[in-house]
């Protein structure tokens, strides 16, 4: 279908429903149409598998579905079996449900160098419980974060760090401070310079590049040796990297680690796990000070705690993480193919795990580019292909890889035509996409 012809009458007012009613148009900054090219953010009515259809009916093959958190695909029947059968026994009481004890010995059978874990809604709410933890058994006040990954929690001690940092006390943000991926001496350096300051490292053990040989074993040995909690955010490579996350596949034991996306295929479910003595420190077998650790009327609805079950099931039972990375190779093998075949090899770059892949658009200098960016997506969406990533879910199979990659053939095609124009203005139609974290709407 050709752009021009594309345009989504109900979606746009749709959205123009949300934004009166909700401040951003959406519940996650990420899934904003300001991400999308002007009047061409579809407006979801209902998904199943890898598809997910739009109020005006137009059917996508959907990449970076939930934020990656639907890895099983939409409507998954065994997780959705599992939730219903709770549904139907009640889904919170006064008092803990048996569903718990299930959901947290099944937990640590699937993440074996957890000891304990506490299940909360969001993956903030577990992020910012580590790190109040390991402030309380360190009885430190700083936190170092990886400044080379994007996001960590909606809390203060990390948005206070991006360019939408208002309302937030510069006093608090002066708490966090940053060390780069890979670079243990620099990491070793900003630790000897706040000597028994800093209370955790915390990082995702991996993203778009692999950890070098043994990065993450020198920072477990750093941060033993300099008395501070190390913190892996699984977020996304739990279940992608492995069923017990990055910490299983790479096999470095971390004191804390976080968990949620992928965990409840939709559902809203997030972990803290971790050491027993740390973790203990949140609860009422210890004589020390108590930590308030997780404490929230939802944390263990019994229908999510079923969906994360299934989710675990599924994953041992079926080899989903070799699913994820057979499709992944298959599509950025792909795309690599069509992107050179069109002359645009070095401007559309696939990158990434092959269970995690995004792209980039690079400009006639090889620079990343919001224009390019934009004329991308419209292409994209207008062939059926709604990938703000190229994320995969398990509920893919060839022919929805093969016809992504048709599409971005066309796409790279038009690209082409903007790169010798040296100009991607007349294929935007609008004003381009945005970056989420910047300081003004």
């Amino acid at each position: 279908m050709d752009t021009e012809e594309f345009f989504l009458p109900r979606s746009r007012a749709a959205n123009e429903r949300l934004h009166t009613m909700i401040p951003g148009g959406a519940h996650t900054y990420a899934k904003g149409d300001d991400q999308y090219p002007e009047n061409l953010a579809p407006v979801i009515s209902h998904g199943l598998g890898a598809h997910v259809w739009d109020v005006d009916g137009n059917r996508y093959i959907e990449y970076g579905s939930g934020l990656r958190s639907v890895s099983l695909g939409h409507a998954h029947p065994r997780v959705n079996e599992a939730v219903r059968r709770e549904i139907d026994r009640g889904s919170n009481f006064v008092r803990p449900s048996i569903v718990e004890v299930e959901a947290a010995e099944l937990f640590l059978a699937t993440v074996p160098t957890a000891e304990m874990v506490k299940f909360a809604k969001n993956g903030s709410d577990a992020t910012t419980a580590a790190v109040r933890l390991a402030r309380a058994v360190t009885g430190r006040p700083r936190v170092a974060i990886c400044g080379d990954h994007p996001f960590f929690s909606v809390d203060d001690w990390f948005i206070g760090t991006t360019p939408m940092s208002a309302g937030i006390p510069e006093a608090t943000t002066e708490l966090t401070v940053a060390f780069p991926y890979g670079d243990l001496a620099a990491t070793e350096e900003l630790l000897t310079r706040y000597q028994d300051e800093i209370a955790c490292l915390i990082l995702e053990p991996a993203g778009h590049t692999e950890p070098p040989p043994g990065y993450l074993a020198g920072l477990r040995e750093l941060a033993d040796r300099h008395g501070c909690v190390l913190v892996f955010d699984e977020m996304i490579t739990g279940f992608r990297w492995s069923e017990a996350g990055a910490q299983g596949l790479y096999g470095v034991v971390p004191d804390l680690s976080t968990f949620g996306k992928a965990l409840g295929n939709g559902f809203a479910v997030s972990a803290l796990a971790g050491r027993r003595e740390l973790m203990e420190r949140g609860g009422l077998r210890h004589s020390g000070d108590r930590v308030f650790l997780l404490s929230t009327t939802h944390g263990a609805e019994t229908h999510s705690l079923a969906a994360a079950m299934a989710v675990q099931s599924t994953y041992v039972e079926e080899g989903v993480t070799a699913q994820l990375h057979a499709l992944g190779t298959r599509l950025a093998a792909g795309v690599r193919d069509a992107a050179a075949a069109m002359g645009v090899g070095d401007h559309v770059v696939v990158r990434g795990r092959a269970s995690n892949l995004v792209f980039a658009t690079l400009d006639e200098n090889r620079q990343p580019s919001q224009p390019y960016r934009t004329l991308f997506l419209r292409q994209l969406l207008a062939g059926g292909v709604l990938a703000p990533s190229f994320v995969v879910s398990s509920a893919l199979d060839d022919a929805d890889i093969d016809h992504t990659v048709e599409v971005v053939a066309q796409a790279c095609a038009v690209y082409r035509k903007a790169l010798d124009a040296a100009d991607p203005t007349p294929w935007l139609g609008g004003r381009p996409v945005k970056p989420v974290f910047r300081r003004f709407a």
